[in-house]
């Protein structure tokens, strides 16, 4: 059984397939795949447990697979530029498919390399982890990372297709499973109190893997974002509400030099910060906060940084690429399944934040 979730862009739109055994239906990606020449684009990880099963259901097409080295310190223009050269010594044109094959690391860097290569080829998502399924496979954004910051080099450029098999999700370690889980939880506090509340009741079986409620939070998760996409689709309003943690998030990964720390990990202590934040506005009560740090607890997900100075904290916020004209721009809560993005917080309010988490640094997960 599987579910379709459409995202709604006119000519560019496309349908998120959720369910078990995806990569044995092959006529799932084929409305997608018009090309004759197919890239598939993976790492040493994903590549030996699932690459084979894909390119079986890819026909008689001119198939490339290019294996890239695992983890987001290879999310770089060194690394895209590699999958460059082996599109190009293949000879593939600008009528190629570039399909996207792993987890945020993967599908970031192709899609990136099909928004650019040959000024953009056609792109197909099938995402291998929670995070991915639920978040970076969707929306059409792409980027690599730059020393200075995270995904500071990209384009928007939507994929022709997801295709999120959760048969991938039981390979998948239990702290990548957990990373996911930050961004579902993101969509509870962001714009969906309903779904909190049903994360809150059923974050067991969820650690569990239990497959009817995997598939209902990707289903719902998937859903909540189609819509901001679809009203906002490059980020020149509401979507900016899908950073909720994602600036203190970012600081923390770039201090850690994209490598200790996972994008979900490091998105869920952002969001205890941004939580605690909106609480110190007096937007957030005392026990709609105390709510968001045990979900994120219950998740098994880190709600503090690493060690590291305030001012040093602060000067990795002023990065952010979301900050406009020297303000920092802050996505907040005026409550569960209410955010706001603001460049009004009292500096007051963020410096004593900042003092507290960093007074109190977690060890970096394992």
């Amino acid at each position: 059984m599987s579910v379709s979730v459409p995202i709604r862009l006119g000519e560019r739109s496309y349908p998120i397939h959720i369910g078990r055994g995806l990569l044995a239906r092959p006529e799932l990606l084929a409305p997608a795949l018009s090309a004759r020449q197919v890239a598939v684009v993976s790492n040493e990880t994903v590549a030996p447990l699932f690459l084979e099963r894909l390119q079986a259901g890819l026909g008689e097409r001119h198939t490339l697979a290019v294996v890239i080295p695992d983890g987001e310190r290879h999310k770089t223009l060194e690394t895209a530029g590699r999958v460059f050269d082996a599109l190009l010594g293949a000879g593939f044109d600008r009528g190629c498919t570039v399909v996207a094959l792993g987890g945020g690391v993967v599908g970031d860097l192709a899609g990136f390399v099909a928004a650019t290569y040959q000024r953009g080829v056609a792109l197909v998502q099938v995402p291998t982890t929670l995070l991915a399924m639920v978040d970076s496979s969707v929306g059409g954004k792409t980027a690599v990372n730059h020393p200075r910051g995270k995904n500071m080099i990209g384009a928007f450029h939507q994929p022709r297709a997801v295709l999120a098999d959760l048969d991938t999700l039981d390979t998948l370690p239990d702290r990548e499973y957990r990373a996911g889980l930050a961004e579902v939880i993101k969509y509870g506090l962001i714009g969906d109190p309903e779904f909190f509340a049903w994360l809150e009741d059923h974050m067991d079986a969820l650690l569990a893997r239990d497959t009817a409620a995997v598939t209902h939070a990707v289903e719902r998760s998937c859903s909540d974002k189609a819509r901001v996409v679809e009203a906002d689709e490059r980020e020149s309003g509401v979507r900016a509400l899908l950073n909720l943690g994602h600036t203190f998030g970012h600081a923390i990964k770039t201090a850690t030099s994209y490598d200790r720390w996972l994008h979900g990990e490091a998105v869920a202590a952002g969001m205890a910060m941004a939580a605690d934040l909106s609480h110190r506005l007096g937007w957030l009560t005392p026990a709609e906060l105390d709510r968001t740090l045990a979900l994120l607890a219950a998740a098994g997900l880190p709600a503090a940084p690493p060690a590291m100075t305030p001012d040093r904290f602060r000067e990795l916020m002023s990065l952010d690429k979301k900050n406009r004209g020297g303000r920092l721009h802050l996505v907040l809560l005026r409550g569960i399944g209410r955010a706001v993005v603001t460049d009004a917080a009292e500096p007051a309010a963020l410096d004593a934040t900042l003092a507290e988490f960093c007074a109190r640094p977690v060890p970096d997960p394992a």
